[in-house]
């Protein structure tokens, strides 16, 4: 799967906190009014001709003994400010039992094994879970919930082989997905000598016979210039048992030399064994496809696709290449090639573009072909054969999200999906090659969906673009135009925002009687490739303008007003509420900023986010500089101004979104804004922590008892 920028939605002590009486938005609670001092230290840069000052340079250092104070000081204040906010003690209780609600993906059979991952009640990461043949008892296989007492161990990607005899699955510390891979035998747990490093997101293609695999890492620091490491991700093959090898830095280089440090390799292997597709992510926007006929020593990778700007994925069986693009088709179709003459010319369309929006590749499935809709920002799901006819519909369990990928291999007798949606948990289902479709397992819950209303809604955005946004409450709830809200986007990377159970946070806001807002911006894919491009590079501010547009017809609409509504997101979510808050401070009351990039003239510069310049472009190029300055929210906070109170929350072992984002705009903020008592502007940088994979429960559930504690006092919600 690809690195976007994108959140996972955030769960260490269990203090209790004397209960008081309901707060209203303009009562200070907390001891301490004021917030740290930051020192000022300017540096002016010189833009293409134009001088900009940024006074917290300093803080871009993590190292510095200043950086070090700064975040123990606004650690301490946020947690004094929050510390006695009323009802927070029970608010701890139900929110760790919704987070006690369990966690479950699609089932994926490998030989006569089913694999699955589910995590339950207290666990701080998830397990993987073998079952053999259909009526065998569960076993656990994979548990790295014994490798760390704190939970900070996360397993962060698997993929078992072809008959499900061995699987390999990567493990790393704190949060920072820089990834170890080992190798486990499923009939007996044991584990080989394999631990190969920096095998971070890593794609895997076993050979048939189990003899080893093709793999992605990533360079060693020291073998590439500094910095570079975070890049240069190329494709090896490593092979089981080589003495002195278990490290794989003996592995032969079998594609990525001469590649673009940024460009992003995947590799998949034909069912025979004698085709090896590497695809080549270049952004968002544009991908490329390269063969090799393995089967042929001699034989070279050859490019299958056309340079140009579309996006490409594929799959092989019995020598036909299945390609899904978006190649004169924004919103998909399928095309059929054979493997030894991929050239254009015979490319064959076998599943044409229709008015729903293909999303993630058309899988090989026991001789089918499943392939995933989006339709209204709603999952569907199709059966096709392998000439492209129409077979059957899977019935949806209802209104929803599919969640991640189908289960399923080229010899499956079956198929798997998990389904979730605003206030139906996760259920994995198993689906017949004729369509019908029954349930595989099903997490416990407390939660009655048929409590909830879901909406969509659409309305206008400021260019007259029809938008649309999903709303959720109680059944029955008073619509008084002063209802507490929260509104939460996304608007990036060609990632949708569907129906989805928020176990984390907006069942609590549900239960006290809020509402939850989710708006599909542009930017992302709902609307397939179109609507993405038309929110990125130039067009990034459509964005912000869908999204100020969401808020004021939620208000218009008597659904809340400016004095309740808070709003919500992380990563290019925390982008999005950075640009909120500056250029309509007057319309929210509360902000929680997570994980966020907010210097846009500076933020390719750090970790990983270079891969992010087609989707941003880069203040270096002149023409782009114009577009992110425009927008750039540590560039755009104004001296006076009043803005909402801001929860700004970040982590110290983030390796996608770097921590200086959040901590500079901080100090900015703090320095600059009119803000009374009654607003504060908080930082809290979580340690032992990343962009929020893999993060254990104990950390997700002191996020979410200060995220929602703070959104309680300030829209001024009982918390009991």
């Amino acid at each position: 799967m690809r690195l976007a920028v994108c959140i996972v939605m955030m769960f260490t002590s269990m203090l209790a906190v004397p209960q008081r009486q309901k707060s209203a938005p303009s009562e200070p609670t907390p001891k301490m009014i004021a917030p740290p001092k930051s020192e000022i230290k300017i540096v002016v840069d010189d833009y293409h001709g134009r001088k900009i000052a940024d006074p917290y340079r300093w803080l871009e250092d993590p190292q510095s003994a200043e950086t070090r104070r700064f975040v123990q000081e606004q650690n301490a204040y946020a947690q004094q400010r929050l510390e006695s906010v009323p009802g927070k003690d029970r608010l701890r209780t139900r929110i760790q039992q919704l987070l006690s609600i369990g966690r479950l993906e699609a089932p994926h059979p490998a030989g006569n094994y089913t694999f699955y991952e589910k995590r339950e009640g207290r666990q701080n990461q998830p397990v993987i879970y073998v079952r053999e043949g259909r009526n065998e008892k569960d076993r656990a296989l994979i548990d790295v919930n014994e490798l760390a007492p704190d939970g900070t161990v996360a397993l962060d990607w698997w993929h078992p082989s072809q008959d499900g005899k061995y699987v390999t699955y990567g493990t790393s510390p704190d949060g920072s997905e820089i990834s170890t891979l080992r190798v486990i035998e499923t009939a007996t747990g044991k584990l080989l000598p394999e631990q190969i490093w920096r095998t971070r997101s890593a794609s895997v293609a076993w050979l048939p016979d189990n003899s080893g695999f093709y793999y992605t890492r990533y360079p060693r620091p020291g073998d590439v210039p500094a910095g570079q490491e975070m890049y240069n991700r190329h494709v090896f093959l490593h092979k089981l048992g080589e003495t002195n090898n278990a490290n794989g830095l003996k592995d032969p280089l079998i594609f990525g030399e001469g590649l673009d440090p940024t460009h992003w390799p995947d590799v998949r292997l034909s069912n025979d064994g004698q085709w090896l597709l590497v695809h080549i992510s270049e952004g968002w926007v544009k991908s490329e496809l390269y063969l090799k006929h393995l089967a042929d020593p001699g034989s070279s990778f050859v490019p299958v696709t056309s340079g140009k700007n579309f996006l490409y994925s594929g799959e092989i069986l019995d020598g036909q290449l299945y390609v899904t693009t978006n190649e004169d088709a924004p919103r998909y179709r399928v095309f059929k090639i054979p493997c030894a003459h991929p050239e254009r010319s015979r490319w064959k369309e076998i599943i044409p573009q229709t008015d729903a929006v293909i999303e993630n590749s058309a899988r090989l499935i026991g001789g089918r072909l499943f392939v995933q809709y989006l339709r209204n920002a709603s999952s569907a799901l199709s059966v096709y054969d392998l000439e492209g006819k129409h077979l059957t519909e899977v019935t949806m369990p209802s209104l929803g999200s599919i969640i991640n990928q189908l289960g399923g291999t080229w010899e499956s007798k079956e198929a798997f999906f998990a389904f979730h949606s605003y206030a139906m948990p996760p259920t994995a289902y198993r689906i017949t090659l004729d369509g019908k479709v029954s349930e595989f397992q099903r997490v416990k819950s407390d939660i009655d969906p048929a409590q909830y209303e879901v909406k969509q809604l659409r309305f206008k955005s400021k260019d007259g673009t029809q938008v649309p946004m999903f709303v959720v409450y109680k059944k029955g709830l008073a619509l008084n135009g002063q209802t507490p809200a929260v509104l939460s986007g996304y608007g990036g990377f060609n990632l949708g925002r569907t129906p989805f159970f928020d176990r984390n946070a907006m069942l609590v806001l549900l239960e006290h009687g809020g509402i939850y807002a989710d708006v599909q911006l542009r930017g992302g894919n709902e609307f397939g490739e179109d609507w993405h491009r038309a929110g990125m590079l130039d067009k990034k501010q459509n964005v912000f303008d869908d999204f100020i547009a969401a808020a004021e017809y939620l208000i218009a609409q008597k659904y809340t007003d400016k004095e309740h509504l808070a709003i919500q997101g992380g990563s290019n979510g925390g982008l999005l509420m950075g640009a909120a808050l500056t250029q309509r401070p007057d319309l929210f009351r509360a902000v929680i900023c997570q994980v966020p990039l907010l210097d846009m003239l500076r933020y390719q510069r750090f970790q990983i986010a270079k891969l992010w310049i087609p989707e941003y472009g880069s203040a270096d190029d002149s023409r782009q500089f114009d577009w992110l300055y425009a927008y750039s929210p540590y560039q755009h906070v104004k001296q006076g101004t009043t803005y909402p109170a801001i929860f700004f929350m970040t982590a110290d072992s983030d390796t996608r979104v770097d921590p200086m984002h959040a901590k500079k705009m901080t100090a900015l903020l703090q320095a600059q804004a009119a803000n009374g008592p009654d607003r504060p502007i908080l930082l809290r940088v979580d340690t032992k922590a990343g962009h929020g994979v893999g993060k254990p429960i104990g950390k997700l559930l002191e996020d979410d008892v200060d995220i929602w504690s703070f959104v309680f006092w300030q829209l001024g919600i009982r918390g009991s």
